[in-house]
């Protein structure tokens, strides 16, 4: 292998054979039939890409690109059906929570299996076990069985082991989302000593944020093939617009609002009037004419409300227009709501609210808030509503939830809410602590 790399992938095809019954694998392996049918999914396809000494390389895709496919292959779990990976450096690689773990030994004892396993003798192991241990950090734990470990300790001991073996390669996929965060912090640190250290890095993660902070390079695979490879920033850009299947990227101007508008009414042009969208509609239901059909939508949503008004479409936009669902930190974006009234409603509210993945409310607001009311509408009036602002929250994934309501009588009524609807990322390249940035102005003299 050329001096300059670590890992060379060259067109790597991994092909995995589909069988319509169990009793057709066992006929073609024991050769008693010609005629099994099955069906051939490329989990790779012709991958290529290389890893240069030193580097730091994520790999990101949408589920099933192959991303933990391509690492198993690299580290031997797997042999690829055509193609060649050449490795040239003691790889630790931590692809699975627990592989290569005994549940019923100890922490401890699964840290010398572990040890033993990548080459290392019982006093090399001893040298190490203090490192290890307080890395983990998981206090007297690590004298019971890992089978009553919870997960995030599990990953804490599996994490330590990997990077006190003095690999020259670290391999990592996903491995980091269950740490907490000041975990997860400890992890990249040791990252960035790694880097300084001339190691090679290779790690595969949902997390944008991470990887444009501390890759050199992204290799982006879609449905077991190599889209592209580069800079962070570009790669990352493109695995976005994939993420809403729209290569090319799509705003709302791009709609044509009479198609949008027979979507919305009967096949014999008479207006239809929709109930709020039930729990358990999802995407595959959604009318491609829509904004909302380039979103990821939650197929369990909790909607409810009286009918008296419905968001008929949504849309998350970026900075630049375009429809996505994820944001760039400190950029402006835009929601944008879609609503029809089917009775006579007096100054109806919109609302907006964004919350983390544990259901807290971080922010929103509401166009009653904001003293921008919405007039009267009688049935059949459509307002669209926009709510502009800049992203200050951290790099992360949140879910947003939409809802139209009012007084009626004095009394506050919900005419449709959609809970949760549909998800967003936020990426960024610096995180702070908390919620959301207070965009510090940092002076430091001497």
């Amino acid at each position: 292998m050329a001096e300059d790399f670590a890992i060379k992938v060259e067109n790597v095809t991994k092909v995995y054979k589909l069988y319509d019954k169990p009793i057709d694998r066992l006929k073609e392996s024991l050769g008693l039939s010609k005629k099994v049918q099955c069906r051939e999914h490329y989990a790779l396809n012709d991958v290529s890409f290389n890893v240069k000494r030193g580097e730091t390389v994520g790999i990101i895709g949408t589920n099933g690109s192959g991303k933990s496919t391509i690492l198993k292959i690299i580290t031997g779990v797997l042999n690829p059906t055509s193609g060649n990976v050449m490795v040239d450096g003691r790889i630790s690689a931590l692809l699975e929570l627990g592989a290569g773990f005994n549940q019923e030994f100890t922490g401890i004892e699964n840290v010398y299996l572990n040890g033993t396993m990548n080459g290392f003798s019982t006093e090399e192991i001893d040298a190490k076990l203090n490192s290890i241990l307080q890395f983990a950090d998981i206090g007297d734990f690590v004298n019971q069985p890992v089978k009553t470990y919870s997960s995030g300790m599990f990953v804490r001991l599996a994490f330590a082991v990997a990077i006190n073996i003095e690999p020259e390669i670290l391999i990592v996929d996903e491995a980091l989302s269950v740490g907490d965060v000041f975990f997860q912090s400890k992890c990249y640190h040791k990252f960035e000593e790694f880097k300084e250290m001339g190691k090679t890095i290779l790690i595969v993660s949902h997390d944008l944020s991470s990887i444009a902070k501390y890759c050199d390079k992204v290799v982006f695979l879609n449905q077991g093939v190599k889209m592209d490879e580069g800079e962070p920033k570009y790669i990352i850009d493109e695995y976005k617009k994939a993420l809403v299947k729209q290569l090319g990227g799509v705003s709302v101007d791009d709609f044509d609002s009479e198609s949008a508008a027979d979507a919305l009414s009967g096949q014999d042009g008479e207006k239809k009037v929709a109930m709020p969208d039930k729990p358990g509609d999802g995407a595959s239901s959604v009318n491609p004419n829509l904004w909302k059909s380039n979103l990821r939508l939650n197929p369990k949503v909790n909607a409810y409300g009286n009918g008296a008004g419905e968001i008929v479409d949504f849309a998350i936009l970026d900075d630049s227009g375009k429809i996505t669902d994820i944001i760039n930190k400190g950029s402006e974006f835009t929601i944008r709501m879609k609503l029809r009234y089917h009775t006579h409603l007096e100054h109806p509210i919109a609302a907006f609210t964004i919350k983390d993945l544990k259901g807290t409310d971080l922010c929103g607001t509401n166009t009653m808030y904001e003293k921008n009311d919405i007039k009267n509408v009688e049935d059949g009036d459509e307002v669209v509503v926009t709510f502009t602002q800049k992203m200050d929250l951290q790099g992360g994934e949140y879910l947003l939830s939409l809802g139209t309501t009012g007084y009626v009588d004095g009394e506050y009524t919900v005419y449709h809410r959609l809970y949760d609807v549909c998800n967003m990322t936020v990426f960024s390249d610096k995180n702070t602590v908390g919620f959301y940035d207070m965009n510090s102005v940092v002076k430091v003299e001497y």
